[in-house]
């Protein structure tokens, strides 16, 4: 314990209050943003997602449950 007291002395004594405070505030925004990025929902792929332009009767197969024609 008394050594982590040593160097937190040293420490200050090396960058001073107002750096080592900035790194603080550095280093929580970081832990705040990888958190709130590991948390986001997933996108959903872009294929997906959109119709399929050159074959419309993909789709309307699709729609109608039987998948992919011809499979």
């Amino acid at each position: 314990m008394f050594e982590l007291l040593i160097i937190a002395v040293v420490l200050l004594l090396v960058f001073g209050a107002s750096k080592l405070r900035r790194a603080g505030s550095d280093l929580g925004t970081a832990v705040k943003g990888f958190r709130k990025a590991v948390q986001a929902p997933p996108t959903p792929h872009p294929a997906e997602t959109l119709p399929d332009a050159e074959f419309p009767e993909v789709l309307d197969a699709r729609s109608r449950g039987g998948g992919k024609p011809g499979a």
